[in-house]
Formats: structure tokens, C-alpha cells, sequence
């Protein structure tokens, strides 16, 4: 192609983003408007709604067989285009359910009627996925509209179900596995270390969560009549929780920590060069003081260091004045990020008999996962991650950083070992969108780079194709 007709694109595409530019963010706020919360039942007629509106859109912009695929619990969006047959091909994974928004009352506008704020826009989702996910679909539009074509071919998969672990999508990939083959997927599910400074995410966490429940009696007891006869089961669950963690903030059950890799000084060296500094995780985080495993920064601790987090306790009476009881039973939630190698299988047995050892024989618990993800690290040094930087430069001005996640996004071990092909983790997030918090905002300039960077990426892989399997 002749630089002269190349510049008559990327012309063209410019205008049509200018031109298009409030309708884009006016389907945004109707996207984030649908309350597509994949952990409350109430929600479903939403989720669904939602999947139906999104699959019209694809086929709205020329995507072929965009459509709404059923599975055992929240549908999957899919869609293609498959008209480049001598290019690679570029998996585009997002998720359309979003976290509840409760608490309801710490919202400062409606979660599900979006909201412009200056440069912001507000609502449940906004940025955790449906702002960035946006910008790839909108990135897709302009090169069909603009030029009639893609310089790749095209495979969409957004499902609705990764805010409660994605417990459908791993069987529905094996099914079809064929129908999902790409050569690159891309995933828009991260964030920027600040404004203007894009981000590549190498390695993510992986995540266990439990629910445990603590019984003892058959019901509440009079806590004049039985206190310090009958064994409490909440005084029991705080006892086992206060005991998961020793002095050194490490976590207490023997065998955890066998697996965990130990890093190299050369990569610590590289995370402490470019990773954000304790000052600004505390910031992130408003909070004035670090907590951890000593011997490691904040970064290190969030990323390279396992974690157990208490997500939720309950027990007793919750009303208002007082009510004198032992209660009967009392409940917690737990979340594990795991690092490499560590699996959640094996994680899961060693918890379980960690339990059975120390619960009193007067107590008795049960244990449910809820959800279970690999960790997963990619190489810098990929051809498509050199391409993706390649992008965020022509679509921010700025080379990226490369950065380590402590988070969880289950898709990405998936697509690495049942797919067998590399994932590029490009985020247009930012560290005060407020994720899965009240006020969950998503910054507007980051969705018009990111569709720019998107655009740039698809011809990036197109330019690279004969290295993408070297």
C-alpha cells in the first residue's frame, strides 16, 4: 500500500471518529444502562437483555453471525469476520456483566443511567469492562466503515459471567475450540498506571474464593443462661480467620507458600523501575499506611507475593439495640490470589485440611468455591506484544510501560492453554476508576485512544504476521 492512500485512511478514519464521537459515548451510557449483574438471579432478565443488545450492535457494524449464545448459566456473545484470508487472526475477548452496585446509597448519580462528568462518564461497568471493551467494537466500525474491510480477520467473545468467575466459559472454549482459533487474542480488561501513560500487563494472579460456614448448637441460645457453657460459633470463625495470617502478615497454612516462585533480582529490579511506588499505591488506594509480608514493597506484595483476603463475615444479631444470644452458625468469605506455580486445586485441599485441624470438635463447617483461576505470565518479548506497543504509541503518543497485575482474569490461562495462543492485556482503565466500587467512573479521552490503538494494533499484526509463530 502506498504511504499516500495509507494517510487517506488513517484520515478517514480520523473524521469518522470526530464525526461520530457523541454517538459513540451516547451508545456507551445505553450499554452501561443495562443492570447486567451476573452474581444477583434477580438480574437475569438484564443479562440477557443486554447480550441481545449487544449482538445487534455487532451485526449493526458488519460483523458476520453475531449472536447470542445460551450456556447453563449467562449467555455468550459471539461474532466474526473472516474475509482476510491470508492474515492473521485476532480473538477480541470483553465481558458485558458487571459487579453489583451495592451499596446503593454511596452512589453519587443512578449506577445504571450513565453520566457525563466533564471528561468522565459514570455508571456501574463504565470502565470494569464495558467502557474498554467499547473501544475495541468502535475501532472495528471505523475500519468497515472507512474502508469497507479489516486488515486482520476478526473473532469476538464477550461473555457474561467473568464478575463471577466464569464458571461457563472454559467448557463452552473446549466445545469449540475450532470455531475460536485465532493467532492473537486481545483483552481490554486492565488499567494505566495514570493519565496518559499507557500500560501492557504481563502477569496476572490467580484466585480462589470460599465461602465457609460455621455451626454449632441447633439454634440462637441465651447467652445469660449458656455464655461460657456452649461453644460460640462466631467467637470460633473470628478465631480461624484472626489464624490465617501470622506476625510477618504471611499466610498460616502449612504447605502454602511450597510452590511460590522466588524472583529474580534482575526482575524486581525491572518491577521497582516501572511499577508504581508505595506512595502511589497507598494513594490509589486512600489509604495512609501498608500492610503485608515484610521483605517486599506494596507492588511486590499485590503481584509476585500470594494473598488471602476476608471479602465478607456475618453472624449473630445485625438489628438495631441489643439482643443477648450465642448464635447458632456464622459465615465468611475468602479470596486467594495465587502467583505461579501455585494451583487452586492444590490450594483448595491444603485450606480444607488446614480447617479440619484446627475447627474445635464442637463445631462443625462446611466449605463452597465459588471460583478458580490459574495464574498467568506472558513474555514481553512476544512479537504481539511488541506490536500491541507499537499501537499504544500511535493511539496515546506515548510508549507503554510493562507492568505486573494482582488481579484475576480467568479467560486468560484459558486462552493460553486450551487455545495455545498469546494474550495481549492492553488497558485503557486508570487506578481511581473506582472498579467494583460506588462512583465506578471511566475516563472518555481513554476510550477514543483506545480506539486508536485499537485500529493500530489490527494493522500492527497485520504488518507482523510472519512473526507471530516464530
Amino acid at each position: 500500500m502506498k504511504a499516500g492512500s495509507s494517510q487517506t485512511a488513517g484520515d478517514k478514519a480520523a473524521s469518522y471518529i470526530r464525526g461520530n464521537r457523541d454517538r459513540f459515548v451516547a451508545e456507551l451510557k445505553e450499554f452501561i444502562g443495562f443492570a447486567s449483574v451476573s452474581a444477583q438471579p434477580a438480574r437475569r432478565g438484564d443479562v440477557v437483555s443486554c447480550a441481545k443488545w449487544l449482538a445487534g450492535r455487532l451485526r449493526r457494524i458488519g460483523l458476520q453471525e453475531a449472536r447470542v449464545v445460551s450456556t447453563p448459566g449467562h449467555p455468550i456473545v459471539c461474532a466474526e469476520w473472516m474475509r482476510a484470508p491470508e492474515s492473521p487472526t485476532v480473538l477480541v475477548y470483553g465481558h458485558y456483566d458487571v459487579q453489583p452496585a451495592e451499596p446503593l446509597d454511596q452512589w453519587r448519580t443512578p449506577p445504571f443511567k450513565a453520566t457525563i462528568d466533564g471528561p468522565e462518564i459514570r455508571g456501574r461497568g463504565a470502565s470494569d469492562n464495558k467502557g474498554q471493551m467499547w473501544a475495541h467494537i468502535k475501532a472495528i466500525e471505523t475500519l468497515l466503515a472507512t474502508s469497507a474491510r479489516l486488515p486482520v480477520n476478526i473473532r469476538c467473545l464477550f461473555e457474561g459471567e467473568e464478575e463471577i468467575g466464569s464458571p461457563n466459559l472454559k467448557p463452552f472454549i473446549e466445545r469449540h475450540r475450532r470455531r475460536l482459533a485465532a493467532d492473537v487474542a486481545v483483552i481490554s480488561d486492565t488499567r494505566m498506571v495514570a493519565i496518559n501513560q499507557p500500560t501492557l500487563t504481563y502477569s496476572l494472579r490467580g484466585g480462589i474464593s470460599f465461602e465457609l460456614e460455621v455451626r454449632g448448637q441447633r439454634a440462637e441460645l441465651h447467652s445469660g443462661n449458656f455464655g461460657g457453657a456452649i461453644r460460640n460459633p462466631l467467637q470460633v470463625l473470628c478465631e480461624v480467620i484472626a489464624g490465617l495470617h501470622d506476625q510477618d502478615g504471611r499466610i498460616a497454612i502449612p504447605g502454602f507458600y511450597d510452590r511460590v516462585r522466588r524472583k529474580s533480582r534482575s526482575e524486581r529490579d525491572f518491577m521497582a523501575a516501572t511499577g508504581p511506588t508505595n506512595r502511589q499505591i497507598l494513594h490509589d488506594a486512600g489509604a495512609w499506611a501498608g500492610w503485608g509480608e515484610s521483605g517486599y514493597s506494596l507492588y511486590e506484595r499485590t503481584t509476585i507475593r500470594p494473598a488471602l483476603s476476608i471479602t465478607g463475615i456475618g453472624g449473630g444479631y445485625q438489628g438495631d439495640g441489643v439482643k443477648s444470644i450465642i448464635p447458632a452458625k456464622a459465615n465468611a468469605r475468602l479470596n486467594f490470589r495465587l502467583v505461579p506455580d501455585q494451583e487452586p486445586a492444590e490450594i483448595e485441599r491444603l485450606f480444607r485440611r488446614h480447617l479440619a485441624r484446627v475447627m474445635p470438635p464442637t463445631i462443625s463447617h462446611t466449605i463452597h468455591c465459588h471460583l478458580a483461576a490459574r495464574p498467568a505470565v506472558i513474555d514481553r518479548e512476544h512479537p504481539a506484544m511488541e506490536a500491541a506497543a507499537a499501537s499504544y504509541e500511535k493511539g496515546f503518543g506515548v510508549r507503554p510501560i510493562f507492568i505486573r497485575s494482582g488481579g484475576t482474569i480467568p479467560i486468560v490461562s484459558s486462552l493460553q492453554n486450551l487455545l495455545g495462543i498469546p494474550v495481549v492485556l492492553m488497558g485503557f482503565g486508570l487506578p481511581d476508576d473506582r472498579i467494583h466500587a460506588p462512583n465506578e467512573k471511566f475516563h472518555l479521552p481513554n476510550l477514543f485512544g483506545g480506539i486508536r490503538t485499537s485500529m493500530a494494533f489490527l494493522n500492527e499484526i497485520h504488518a507482523r504476521r510472519g512473526d507471530l509463530h516464530q
